[in-house]
């Protein structure tokens, strides 16, 4: 019965069964080295580019060959007549579970892989982001590592870093230092900045273009305030800004200026 059944088959869809056969053969073959060329190329166009770590170059080309053989496979089930719908139903239900379960990480992945490719900022960098403020340790795949200027290591996913506005303190060559003074009513204004000029630009790592801002900032009850801003590289800015203090109180106690004070109105009853 068997035997009748298999030459019965083989007499009349044999030949048409071993056409699909090395069909399915060629196609996987030809499938599988379009899929390798297009690895490869796309892992160059990554490694030329040089805006993704060598890791995620490795990462996204194993999953671009997965995906591409997932295709491959349902392409050679069709052949056979196999009905690939069922299965894309099912590989979309499959990922509409998963995705439900791990939007959280997925969506921490997704803002790295943004992240990776748009570099926004990179490991050494002054940033401030998802509300940190610190120095970048490592730029991961679902988490940055800051170290807060306190030392404290601090891990914030990327979803909240690519969701929030970013502020890269060493993307540019050098930063302002924003300083005040302050000085009595009696004191001649003009002649505060005079002093000033010099002693903030002669400060270690101070730019001399542009040139340090020395300006009345505003008027209190007290006197004028002063705005202090000279302008250093990023790896400076911390020791600029507090000898721009020391500069600030040297000129003003070596030219005897007052202390600021609150006026006193005295009332007679």
């Amino acid at each position: 019965m068997n035997t009748e059944v298999i030459w019965n088959f083989l007499s009349t869809q044999g030949a048409d069964f071993g056409l699909k056969i090395l069909g399915a053969i060629a196609a996987w073959v030809i499938g599988r080295w379009l899929i390798a060329l297009a690895v490869r190329l796309i892992g160059t166009a990554l490694e030329k580019g040089k805006k993704i770590d060598a890791t995620l170059t490795q990462y996204l080309r194993s999953i671009i060959s997965v995906l591409l053989t997932l295709v491959l496979v349902l392409a050679i089930l069709d052949i056979f007549g196999v009905k690939t719908t069922s299965f894309a139903a099912l590989l979309a239900g499959a990922g509409l579970a998963i995705g439900a379960a791990w939007s959280g990480m997925l969506g921490n992945f997704a803002a790295g892989l943004f992240l990776q490719v748009l570099r926004p900022y990179k490991v050494g960098d002054f940033i401030s982001a998802g509300g940190t403020l610190g120095t970048v340790k490592e730029l991961g795949l679902f988490a940055t590592t800051i170290v807060t200027p306190d030392n404290v290591i601090t891990v914030v996913g990327n979803n909240k870093v690519f969701g929030d506005n970013i502020q890269n303190f060493s993307a540019e060559p050098y930063r302002r230092v924003d300083c005040v003074a302050k000085v009595a009513n009696s004191v001649d204004v003009q002649d505060a900045i005079a002093r000033l000029r010099p002693a903030i630009a002669a400060i270690p790592n101070v730019k001399d273009s542009p040139a340090p801002d020395i300006e009345i900032l505003e008027f209190t009850p007290e006197g004028p305030k002063l705005c202090v801003r000279p302008y250093t590289h990023t790896d400076h800015y911390w020791q600029v800004y507090f000898d721009t203090h020391k500069a600030i109180v040297a000129t003003f106690a070596a030219a005897g200026y007052p202390v600021p004070e609150t006026p006193v109105v005295h009332r007679t009853v």
